[in-house]
C-alpha cells in the first residue's frame, strides 16, 4: 500500500528485454533502505525490488560508472541502484514497457505501518492509461488538463482523489470527458510531472475506496 506522496525520482539506468517481460534498473536517491522482495511504486505502478547496490545486473556500466563519480563528489544523497521486472501483463497495461535508458520515473515506498499518511490509499494496480491534455501556469502553480476515459469516468469525482503516475492528487475540475488538477512548485519540481507534455502518457488509479462501494451496492440500485 502506498500514499501517493513521491519520495524521489530515479533515473532508468538499464532496460533487458526477456521472453515474459523486461526488467528495469533504475537509479535514485535517498534510498538507502531497499532491500530483496520489498514493494516500490515506479511511476504509481507497484513492482518488486529484485536487486540492489551491487546485485543489480542490467544497469548500463557508463551510467553506473558516471553514478559512483557523482556519489563520491558527494552529489545527491545515497544515490543507489534497484532492479525491478515487469511481468507481461504490466508491460501491456502500463507504459513502462516503452520506457528507456534516461527517462525519469516517480518512486515511492511502500507506507510503514507506524508512517503518517498524507495522501491517499494507492495500491499500485493502474486502472488505466491517460493523455496530458493541456498544461497552464497559473501564478506559481500549474493547472494540468487530462483525458477521462470512459469506462473510469464514474470513478472520477470533482474535490475526489486519483493518483496520476503515482501521485497523490485532487480533482479540481471535473468535466465530461476531462479533468483538471493543481500542481504546487512542491510536486512540480519534485515529480515527473514537470517532464511532461500534451499528448504524453499517465497512469490513472482511480480511489479504490469509490469500487468497494460499487461492490456493495451493486444490485441494490
Amino acid at each position: 500500500m502506498f500514499t501517493g506522496i513521491v519520495e524521489t525520482a530515479g533515473e532508468v539506468v538499464g532496460v533487458e528485454e526477456t521472453a515474459d517481460g523486461r526488467r528495469l534498473a533504475i537509479a535514485a536517491s535517498g534510498l538507502s533502505e531497499l532491500y530483496h522482495g520489498q514493494s516500490i511504486s515506479v511511476s504509481g505502478v507497484c513492482l518488486t525490488v529484485e536487486a540492489y547496490g551491487d546485485d543489480v545486473r542490467v544497469a548500463d556500466p557508463e551510467t553506473a560508472t558516471d553514478l559512483d563519480r557523482s556519489a563520491d563528489a558527494g552529489a545527491g544523497d545515497d544515490v543507489g541502484v534497484f532492479e525491478v521486472f515487469l511481468a507481461s501483463e504490466t508491460v501491456a497495461k502500463t507504459y513502462l514497457g516503452a520506457l528507456g535508458v534516461g527517462d525519469v520515473v516517480n518512486v515511492e515506498r511502500a507506507m510503514p505501518a507506524d508512517g503518517r499518511f498524507d495522501g491517499h490509499l494507492v495500491q499500485g494496480h493502474v486502472d488505466t492509461v491517460a493523455t496530458v491534455e493541456a498544461i497552464e501556469p497559473v501564478g506559481e502553480d500549474w493547472r494540468f488538463t487530462f483525458a477521462l476515459p470512459d469506462d473510469h469516468a464514474r470513478y472520477v469525482v470533482q474535490k475526489g482523489s486519483v493518483a496520476l503516475d503515482g501521485i497523490s492528487l485532487t480533482v479540481a475540475d471535473r468535466r465530461e470527458d476531462a479533468f483538471d488538477v493543481a500542481i504546487i512548485p512542491t510536486t512540480y519540481e519534485l515529480t515527473t510531472l514537470s517532464e511532461k507534455d500534451p499528448g504524453d502518457p499517465v497512469h490513472l488509479e482511480v480511489d479504490v475506496i469509490a469500487k468497494y462501494v460499487e461492490g456493495m451496492i451493486d444490485g441494490y440500485v
